[in-house]
């Protein structure tokens, strides 16, 4: 019988003695005791009294199999935040001990992720939440348990804050949920998310879901009684449990993979549990037996987990009604991990295997935070972030069997940093399937790869920086430039730095720049101007990111001196600083310090207006623009006798009659071969207004490469082509062609 004192914890001890695991029943009382004397008088906006909130939490924490702890932090959460005049920190730690400190300190820090608040606000948080993860995983379960309930309760809160709180659940909660695998809160956040983000949507969706399954609603029963029967015959001992799909699962197939609803095939699924991995297989033979199976929609996530370590065998198959279900089939173990991801742990193991087992799972935190730690840059860490917490992945072979998970949408590069940093620097090439491929090229699920390394390789290009999808890659290519190419970063750097002035239409000198520009590097927590050029050079920072900080400091130092210095000077009119010996060409483009100038577009690079450029003079043939990106550039600026041949160089504006109408740019588009694939290409370029200059074939198997010059208006318009090509049906990949020297 449970005390009268702990009547409100009543069905949570019960729930402790489910767990059948050993629990310190009094220190999770007194925890208890705790937290409701500090929160007594305060109330929640739905009227009950505020301690119902960490009971609930605990509840949430208790039903995860989380430890006595996790438990007791569940109670005391908010007590530091919302009562720092009856307690603290110190005052915890006496009463609970350290760990329990430590989860209400990690729980405490990650404050609101406001996804529309300012981007390095947004990152701060991200970054705090992050750092907490990594010393001690259970800080995100009590959080995300805080989060459930919140959201069970969300219809309390005025309309904004309803969407604002949904909005951030959907965009970091839910996923980081899922990236930890647990299934069974993602699903509630998202459920919950989506009645205050798009009511009529869920109220559509949920109005199909409920007709369709009143159409067949002994559907899901009767193939659970045809399955057992079947089952009971081989002998095994199983669970059997049915399902519908969700409603946001429904929601997200429908409006991202623009598919109706009767295009949803996993509507209904069968779940079937067993004892042992082999039982799983032979199961999976039985059910194709009874039922025809749907190609290619049978997936093995028991030979090759996911990432967030869900383990399952989906097969898709057809009723006898014609109605197509899907059928998952797992151990018991692997279901735990499924519903609830590497809490799992917590629940089933213990001791330093599993403990060095978690710190192998949660691999990608520690990653992330070296991203985060490298990136000065907050766009960079964002889409490190995103690409590691939101993305689906895709599943490769190495050529010795071993599978790696990569995002979706990863290159052979991703894939050659993903194996070793060495192997990514170093790398010349790659394979797919056995078949050269180029580096840019994104492998499928259960293709083999291979990467060709060579020990002549000068190292990763800086173009690499454009293809690659994953922070880790990305990193790994700015600390190699950042080690190995100082001198020609601090070149790139500083001048896209004088691009800046020239923006400004300054009339600084050389030794003002310098000033201005070694302030902006001690504001962002650099040395010297030298680290700043650096940074800007192997993509640490990008220009856009201090432009406003030049600006200020330009507007503090050099036109705070002009001002000082007026009064004593009179200047005549014709002498007012204007544009700093810029000439125009024919060509579109500004050049700075030559006059009558012929310009040509180099064919390396075949740069577009919106790109950043710089001109070379070449001896004879006028100045040759180039992309400051172009691999021909970054080579010449490591030659001392070509640095001094640069020239600061920008396109014209379009109203000024040297602007011209259509520049040159190359496409490689790669096919597979069919009739009127060609037509289907020109079509489309016709539609848009595009001229062809050129084009040229080459065959390889069953697919075409064309190699083709098109004119076009600048880069955005550039885009915009290659994003209506890669919509072609057999269309396989589009990339923007480089020339020769």
């Amino acid at each position: 019988m449970t005390e009268e004192k702990y009547q409100e914890i009543a069905p949570l001890l019960e729930l402790l003695h489910s767990n059948g695991r050993s629990y310190d029943y009094e220190k999770i009382k007194s925890a208890f005791l705790y937290a409701k004397e500090l929160h007594e008088g305060q109330m929640r906006l739905s009227g009950e009294p505020y301690i119902m909130h960490p009971i609930s939490v605990a509840e949430i924490v208790a039903n995860l199999g989380l430890d006595t702890d996790s438990v007791c932090a569940a109670f005391l959460h908010d007590t530091v935040e919302d009562c720092p005049d009856k307690t603290n920190l110190d005052e915890i730690t006496r009463l609970f001990g350290s760990d329990v400190a430590l989860l209400v300190d990690g729980v405490t820090k990650i404050k609101s992720i406001n996804v529309e608040e300012k981007e390095e606000a947004q990152i701060e948080s991200i970054r705090k939440m992050l750092l907490a993860m990594s010393k001690d995983i259970r800080v995100i379960f009590i959080k995300l348990c805080d989060r459930v309930h919140n959201m069970r309760t969300l219809y309390v809160k005025k309309d904004a804050k309803r969407r604002a709180t949904a909005l951030e659940t959907m965009h970091v909660y839910a996923p980081l949920a899922h990236r930890l695998g647990m299934q069974k809160i993602k699903q509630e956040l998202e459920t919950y998310a989506l009645q205050y983000l798009d009511p009529i949507g869920y109220n559509e969706i949920k109005a199909h879901i409920e007709e369709k399954y009143g159409r067949n609603v002994n559907f899901i029963e009767t193939i659970k009684a045809n399955v057992k029967e079947e089952l009971e015959k081989i002998n095994i001992s199983f669970t059997l449990g049915g399902r519908v799909k969700t409603v946001y699962s429904v929601y997200r197939k429908m409006y991202n993979q623009n598919k109706t609803f009767d295009e949803i095939y996993d509507f209904y699924a069968l779940r079937i549990i067993v004892n042992t991995e082999l039982e799983c297989y032979t199961v999976l033979g039985l059910i194709h037996e009874l039922y025809k199976s749907v190609p290619g929609r049978f997936k093995d996530y028991i030979s090759t987990p996911k990432p967030n370590m869900y383990q399952s065998l989906h097969t898709t198959v057809i009723g006898k009604d014609g109605i197509p279900f899907e059928v998952q089939i797992r151990t018991k173990e692997m279901h735990q991990v499924a519903e609830y991801g590497i809490a799992a742990h917590w629940k089933y193991k213990s001791g330093e295997k599993s403990s060095a087992d978690i710190d192998t799972k949660l691999d990608w935190i520690s990653k992330l935070i070296a991203t985060e730690e490298e990136a000065i840059d907050p766009e960079d860490f964002m889409h490190a972030f995103k690409i590691d917490i939101f993305h689906d992945e895709t599943f490769v072979f190495t050529p010795k069997g071993d599978v790696i998970a990569l995002p979706l949408g990863s290159t052979l590069i991703d894939f050659a940093y993903k194996i070793h940093t060495g192997v990514g620097n170093k790398m010349i090439g790659g394979k797919i399937n056995g078949r050269i491929a180029p580096i840019d090229s994104v492998p499928q699920n259960g293709n083999i790869v291979e990467i060709i390394t060579s020990n002549a390789s000068k190292g990763p290009s800086r173009d690499w920086l454009n293809i690659v999808k994953t922070g880790e890659a990305r990193n790994k290519i700015r600390q190699w430039f950042k080690k190995e190419k100082r001198a020609e970063n601090i070149v790139v750097g500083k001048s896209l730095v004088d691009k800046e002035f020239l923006h400004m239409r300054s009339t600084c000198s050389d030794d003002e720049k310098n000033s201005i520009v070694a302030s902006v590097a001690k504001r962002i927590g650099m040395m010297d101007a030298d680290d700043l050029y650096n940074a800007l050079g192997y993509g640490g920072i990008s220009i856009s990111k201090i432009d406003k900080k030049i600006r200020d400091e330009y507007e503090k130092t050099v036109k705070t001196k002009d001002n000082k210095e007026a009064p004593s000077v009179q200047l005549e009119p014709t002498i007012t600083p204007t544009t700093k010996k810029k000439h125009k060409s024919s060509g579109g483009v500004i050049v700075d310090g030559e006059e009558g100038c012929v310009v040509k577009f180099a064919k390396c690079c075949n740069p577009l207006p919106g790109e950043d450029i710089v001109g070379f003079i070449t001896k004879g043939y006028g100045i040759s623009i180039h992309k400051i990106d172009c691999p021909n550039v970054q080579s010449a600026f490591s030659n001392d006798e070509y640095v001094s041949r640069f020239v600061k160089a920008e396109w014209d504006t379009p109203s000024n009659n040297s602007y011209r109408s259509s520049y040159e740019s190359s496409l490689q588009i790669l096919v597979t071969n069919r009739i009127s694939i060609l037509a289907d290409i020109s079509t489309a370029l016709a539609e848009m207004k595009i001229d062809i200059v050129s084009i040229n074939t080459k065959n390889v198997e069953d697919t075409t490469l064309f190699n083709m010059t098109i004119s076009c208006r600048d880069i955005s318009h550039f885009n915009s082509i290659i994003s209506r090509l890669r919509s072609i049906k057999d269309v396989i990949r589009v990339t923007r062609a480089m020339g020769t020297r």
